[in-house]
């Protein structure tokens, strides 16, 4: 079962008004584990940055100047997601921009049954709780430390855990299962297993941290574990 998280960051909050997206990102889940398989991009949204909108993503101006308008990048992103179901924080905000920018390119659009809202799901599992992103990572202590900005990428990211945690806990299946689904009559293989990330994530240790172990093994001797092998 295919699934992709995701976010995007806009200019602002009503399409109809004139606002637009400035970034998607993407992450693919097969069978509820991250596969590696990701999608990013960040567009020119044909208009000014308005403040309040930048103080809470951080693009402006001069960093989007150069990049893609929505028109060059619609048909990749379509083909990303195919029909697979959208795992969305606030769905109905995200889609109603997704699908305002498809239906300005008479591009076909994504319909709404296609997104699985988190925060809908969130809201129904802690009745009256805080059910932000940030406050899912608290419950679920999710480390969410490199979050000092939006950013669509990073937060499909750590929704993607947020979402595991919420429908049972990380990787209910494993993906252990090797069975055989038929599909318009043919047999398909879903015999699949992760593939490593492209790229590696940044390493989550500081420099002080570095630094405050190394003075720490120091302290005890030729013998410490940490300096045999």
């Amino acid at each position: 079962m295919r699934e992709i998280v995701l976010d995007t960051e806009t200019t602002g909050f009503d399409p109809e008004s004139g606002d637009r997206i400035v970034e998607i990102g993407a992450v693919e889940l097969w069978n509820h584990v991250a596969t590696g398989n990701t999608y990013h991009q960040y567009i020119n949204p044909e208009r000014s940055m308005p403040q309040e909108a930048f103080e809470v993503h951080g693009l402006g101006d001069d960093f989007l100047r150069d990049k893609p308008v929505f028109a060059q990048i619609a048909d990749a992103f379509l083909e990303f997601v195919g029909d697979s179901k959208m795992i969305i924080h606030n769905a109905s905000f995200d889609m109603k921009f997704l699908n305002a920018e498809l239906k300005w390119l008479n591009k076909r659009q994504l319909p709404w049954e296609q997104a699985l809202d988190t925060l809908a799901i969130a809201r129904k599992r802690f009745p009256g709780s805080p059910a932000s992103l940030d406050a899912l990572c608290r419950r679920f202590n999710i480390d969410n430390s490199s979050r000092t900005l939006h950013g669509a990428l990073l937060d499909s990211e750590i929704l993607a855990e947020v979402y595991l945690e919420l429908i049972g806990g990380k990787q209910p299946d494993f993906a252990l299962s090797v069975s055989k689904e038929k599909t318009a009559g043919a047999s398909v293989d879903t015999d699949w297993r992760p593939t490593r990330r492209p790229t590696p994530l940044p390493s989550r240790i500081t420099e002080n941290e570095k630094a405050a172990h190394a003075a720490f093994v120091e302290k005890l001797g030729d013998n410490a574990l940490w300096n045999k092998g």
